[in-house]
């Protein structure tokens, strides 16, 4: 009797380390990232970037292994940079040359000499299957992207900023609905549209025709904002756990309330950290539902607590709406990012083409 409750005893503490072990992972990567934030450790969006992905694969991402693809990624920007002659009349030309030349590796077809034969390196591509991550998250990391060399519009900004970095060069983060770019700021033009899914550098029209991005979004910087260094880290926080609700569907939400909290103090306005927060209310709210047998909301509400966060949500989706946030369906976003392809002449931007 004695062996079998040894045995019990054994096997839960088994199961609690198990458990302990799988969420250390997220924990580290929130450390990570919130010491980068408060400047206790050196900024790296790379690192940051990795980190989140790792989690996911718990402990499994082959780290050194696309830290060699981003550095050869990154050495191969710099001979572009030494085998060109820019046109271009600013002070800020080293700087421009430097985004040119990540545009075209991740863009354009490049030809490249190998052993006194030319070759044609092959650009990065968007892969229009599951571009929510819906099927499979890591469809949108940036791991993925460098495997396959196939993408979206999360993993090629993310991967153009990580090369920025590289090459000691600044790279803003912008988001849309459903949607992350780059924007630049440089001498010649001032603010300036880098679309990496379709390769073309669209005017904000395009991104206005979307027809979900409101006044109130554009002035409270819900979108078309060039997010800062913090700022992206803080979008990070949201995809960390986003990662963890996958790994850990019947999670308490203690811990994506922490990152969306954490976030919205680095950028008040970030919807995706307000969406964040206001639907891990909701699924505690669903769970006190179940936990009382309720069969509708005013059975559950009598609860004062559950009243409580009733309210809460209520709030929290209400701010959402307010500060201008839209939610684009998946059908009509996908023919939003296709008609920069069809209607390239309405939407380029030909201030960069002088």
């Amino acid at each position: 009797m004695k062996r079998y409750f040894f045995l019990l005893y054994l096997l839960v503490s088994l199961g609690a380390n198990a458990q302990q072990q799988e969420n250390h992972f997220y924990t580290d990567a929130y450390q990570t990232i919130d010491n980068m934030l408060n400047d206790r450790q050196k900024y790296s969006f790379k690192e940051a970037v990795f980190n989140v992905e790792n989690a996911y694969y718990q402990g499994s991402l082959d780290t050194l292994a696309l830290n060699r693809k981003v550095k050869f990624l990154g050495k191969f920007s710099k001979q572009i940079i030494d085998s060109r002659d820019l046109k271009y009349p600013d002070r800020d030309k080293e700087k421009v040359s430097k985004y040119a030349a990540i545009f075209t590796v991740l863009c354009q077809t490049t030809p490249v000499i190998v052993k006194n034969d030319t070759v044609k390196y092959k650009p990065f591509t968007y892969d229009f299957e599951d571009v929510f991550g819906h099927k499979e998250l890591s469809n949108l990391f940036v791991s993925k992207l460098l495997d396959t060399q196939k993408g979206n519009c999360n993993s090629m900004p993310y991967l153009y900023k990580i090369l920025a970095e590289e090459l000691g060069v600044d790279a803003n983060l912008a988001l849309a609905p459903n949607h992350v770019y780059i924007k630049h700021n440089i001498k010649s033009v001032g603010w300036y549209n880098t679309e990496l899914t379709s390769g073309i550098f669209p005017i904000d029209a395009w991104l206005m025709a979307s027809g979900f991005i409101h006044l109130e979004a554009i002035q409270n910087g819900v979108y078309m904002k060039a997010l800062t260094n913090k700022e992206s880290l803080a979008l990070l926080l949201v995809d960390l756990a986003n990662a963890y609700n996958r790994n850990f569907p019947d999670n308490d939400g203690s811990f994506p309330l922490k990152c969306a909290e954490r976030a919205i103090q680095v950028h008040p306005y970030l919807a995706n950290a307000l969406l964040l927060q206001a639907e891990t209310h909701t699924k505690q709210f669903q769970k006190m539902m179940k936990e009382q047998n309720a069969k509708d909301i005013q059975a559950t509400i009598s609860n004062p607590k559950a009243k409580e966060l009733f309210d809460l949500m209520n709030k929290e989706y209400t701010h959402i709406h307010k500060i201008g946030y839209r939610s684009m369906p998946q059908e009509m976003y996908l023919d939003w990012l296709v008609s920069l392809k069809t209607e390239r002449t309405k939407y380029e931007d030909t201030r960069l083409s002088k």
